[in-house]
């Protein structure tokens, strides 16, 4: 992975956007879009599926949204991910095998944690993920930012990216989630807390979006009720994700998106990750792909990406059975007529995007609007 082409982005732009505050150019009110550059080909169209796959992975490897591999490994007594772990479907081998460039890990707890436990249980979580990265900084490494994620893939390492972590760890503290953020905290699912249920956004919920915006920690809404994600919609000034969503309309499931929120999702920027789950988006690789087809359709080639879900305890499709099966899926996208340049924004692009758009709307409300103070006794009483 150590010669991959450059990013899609220009490496300039990435490090003017993950630079000191200090140093920045005015930022304007609101996140701005970078379109990507005009897409170059990487592969020749008269190559099989397989091959052409391949190629465009190489160039722009799988940006993966949602890793349950902490949890996965704390039940193992031993591991060793850089020679191979047969006990987890992840590794460092099959990630190169899988050209996987970066992946997110979950730090969501069991259903049983709650309250003020969950706290502490996510500092926990946090703590093993980063522990895990560094034995094993041959394959790995964290990141951050878009920058740091380009630099990781360049350099022949696998980015990790922490989080999303359940919505309980804040503690119903601003504070709580400023010191998240400030351990590396990335993505934080707005699921499963007071003040974002089936009502939708208390008040209070609607300042910890804004304190999220500040901060750069991106919404995860995947599982969250229509209220809380159109409220959320509303409210965010920074691109929002959606870490493990398909269509609700071709395959019935609490966290998928029925059509008209998948076109609000592509109106808002927001980008949906479809997972590579049986039970989400069915048994085989075609299924898979036309959940793609589907948020492609509705939300745009702009806001659809992957998410392996894979060490989450759940059944994958046929052939997509670890992280190194991402060009079989690849191959079948391409047989039904994807651009390449649609594929390296599915791939990683459009992740890129996200992280991009988050910094950047950051450093422009850094500017404008200290740490909020406010609490939930405030807000909502």
């Amino acid at each position: 992975m150590a010669d991959l082409q450059d990013d899609l982005y220009p490496a300039t732009e990435v490090g003017r956007v993950d630079g000191a505050l200090g140093e920045a150019e005015p930022c304007p009110a609101e996140a701005v879009v970078v379109p990507p550059e005009t897409y170059r080909p990487v592969s020749d169209p008269d190559d099989a599926p397989l091959t052409r796959a391949h190629a465009v992975l190489a160039a722009h490897p799988v940006a993966d949204g949602y890793s349950g591999l902490p949890q996965a490994l704390r039940r193992l007594p031993w591991y060793d991910l850089d020679l191979g772990e047969s006990a987890v479907d992840t590794d460092v081998p099959r990630l190169r095998k899988g050209q996987v460039g970066a992946v997110f890990w979950s730090l969501h707890l069991p259903e049983d944690v709650h309250g003020d436990r969950a706290v502490g249980a996510t500092l926990d979580q946090l703590d093993l993920a980063k522990g895990v990265v560094a034995a094993h900084d041959e394959g790995l490494r964290p990141a951050r930012t878009a920058g740091q994620v380009a630099d990781a893939r360049n350099c022949g390492r696998v980015a990790v990216l922490f989080g999303p972590a359940g919505a309980a760890a804040l503690g119903d503290s601003l504070g709580i989630l400023r010191s998240l953020h400030a351990l590396g905290l990335r993505v934080l699912t707005l699921t499963g807390a007071s003040w974002a249920g089936e009502a939708g956004l208390t008040r209070f919920g609607e300042e910890v979006v804004r304190e999220m915006n500040r901060v750069g920690m991106i919404a995860d809404l995947s599982y969250a009720s229509d209220r809380t994600v159109r409220r959320v919609l509303t409210v965010s000034k920074a691109p929002v994700l959606f870490t493990r969503s398909a269509a609700r309309a071709l395959r019935p499931h609490p966290a998928n998106l029925p059509d008209e929120l998948l076109t609000e999702v592509g109106e808002a920027q927001g980008l949906c990750l479809v997972p590579l789950s049986a039970g989400q988006t069915g048994p085989t690789v075609r299924d898979v792909a036309d959940h793609l087809d589907h948020v492609r359709t509705l939300a745009g080639p702009e806001c659809v990406g992957l998410s392996g879900t894979y060490d989450t305890g759940g059944a994958h499709p046929q052939e997509l059975g670890d992280t190194s099966c991402y060009p079989r899926l690849i191959a079948e996208l391409l047989r039904r007529g994807w651009e390449e340049s649609e594929v390296a924004l599915l791939t990683w692009g459009n992740v890129q995007r996200v992280l991009r758009g988050t910094d950047f709307f950051a450093r422009a409300a850094q500017q404008r609007r200290p740490p909020s103070a406010a609490t939930i006794a405030d807000l909502d009483g």
